[in-house]
């Protein structure tokens, strides 16, 4: 099948995203700027949907989709399994790239960084945040196992809300909350030309210069430039 034809217009060159549009030199509030403006359209059903691709410690990659479920100047955090196939990769290759990606508003977000486990205590706060059924769900699927058919998982989650219906459900020791502490945010916003926006913010490694060529200062240390389309 020939897709070639299959093209969009995005925004003109009189709504192009500039230097002098950041809210903020600080990617984070940045971030919370557009995110905020995701929410706020209607257009879009889940603005904290987000693809987070890890690798096996030989480099194999992988990706899916999972909810942001906070963010502040630690980090983007998210829950999952911790025996699931990310969880998996996570442990032995502790590093990640998010990606939002808001089709009405042309918009898309790249956050790479490297990943941790939050404390015990925060993540069990969350569990029990949640509706009785997700955490029911949550002690019934063991991610990335294969199973003989749904009704092996039916049968399992109406033993467990029997058994819970009048107590607690504890939080399995194999879900829990991670945390993508992020060394590079880049922003991108689509053009009809093609000639697409991108600005990325950066922390220099250790022994790199404080500023490259075309970079500039930004919050803390963080640098930032704007990168060919």
């Amino acid at each position: 099948m020939d897709l070639s034809d299959m093209r969009k217009k995005y925004k003109g060159d009189e709504e192009c995203f500039e230097e002098n549009q950041l809210v903020s030199l600080d990617p984070i509030k940045q971030f919370g700027n557009w995110f905020d403006e995701a929410t706020s359209c209607p257009e879009i059903g889940e603005a904290n949907a987000m693809c987070i691709a890890t690798a096996t410690k030989d480099g194999r990659p992988s990706a899916r989709m999972v909810l942001l479920k906070g963010y502040n100047n630690d980090g983007f955090r998210f829950f999952t399994n911790y025996e699931s196939r990310k969880g998996s990769e996570l442990e032995s290759n502790p590093h990640a790239c998010l990606v939002f990606y808001w089709e009405p508003l042309n918009r898309q977000i790249r956050i790479e960084g490297t990943v941790e486990r939050i404390p015990s205590q925060s993540s069990s706060d969350y569990f029990h945040s949640r509706p009785k059924s997700s955490q029911i769900g949550a002690v019934v699927s063991r991610q990335s196992t294969a199973v003989p058919d749904r009704d092996f998982l039916r049968q399992k989650n109406a033993e467990l809300e029997e058994k819970y219906k009048d107590t607690e459900v504890p939080m399995p020791d194999y879900w829990g909350g991670y945390v993508v502490k992020p060394h590079s945010m880049e922003f991108w916003q689509g053009q009809t030309n093609r000639l697409h926006d991108r600005i990325v913010f950066t922390k220099p490694r250790d022994g790199e210069p404080e500023l490259g060529e075309f970079q500039r200062a930004a919050a803390g240390d963080w640098v930032y430039q704007r990168l060919s389309p």
